[in-house]
């Protein structure tokens, strides 16, 4: 995972280089430890290696993947805490109005869940949508996907098989223009080009 970065580092320093100071310090062992303790799950390890270079970002305009943000083990606790709290209330709703709990309409792979214990988030937009790593797929998908959880929508898509391929493609997309730099106040920092 160090030559990802290396990679990731080497863009931002050419086309954007106010990025550098908002990635944070890697987290240690013991913040990956607490942080798989908490979730009561243990984390892939390319993700774990990861964030050992950079402990996500800190809070800023300048998000690294197209508007979301790269939590750091603090944040994702806090975002997976938070949809563990809000979950109930939603499926009471839902189960007041149309019977049933809330429910997705997922890839093959995903469950159709609302959201699940096991969908752990990687990234914010701040809004309530993450990138996740799905540690409880379906038999047809794959432990430690990575899927896109929207907290309006129905939709789970399977972004990627895993993490290592999911951020090696990122990281192939920089360096072929599919992503330019931006300060917009609102969705700055690494954005897709269209």
């Amino acid at each position: 995972m160090t030559q990802a970065w290396d990679r990731i580092e080497s863009w931002i320093k050419v086309n954007h280089p106010s990025m550098i100071s908002t990635l944070n310090i890697g987290a240690t062992i013991e913040d990956l430890r607490q942080l798989e303790n908490k979730l009561g799950q243990i984390l892939p390890e390319d993700f774990k290696k990861f964030l050992e270079v950079h402990n996500g970002q800190t809070w800023t305009h300048l998000n690294l993947f197209d508007g979301d943000r790269l939590l750091d083990t603090e944040n994702i606790f806090c975002d997976w805490d938070t949809w563990k709290k809000v979950l109930p209330e939603i499926d009471a709703d839902c189960t007041a109005t149309y019977g049933q709990p809330a429910s997705s309409s997922p890839d093959k792979g995903i469950k159709d869940d609302w959201w699940n214990m096991s969908w752990i988030p990687i990234t914010s937009n701040g809004s309530g949508d993450s990138y996740c790593i799905d540690l409880d797929p379906t038999p047809e998908g794959t432990r430690g996907q990575i899927i896109r959880m929207l907290h309006d929508h129905p939709s789970r898509e399977v972004i990627a098989q895993s993490f290592r391929d999911w951020i090696y493609a990122f990281v192939n997309d920089l360096e072929r223009n599919v992503y330019e730099p931006s300060n917009d106040i609102g969705w700055g920092g690494i954005v897709r080009t269209q």
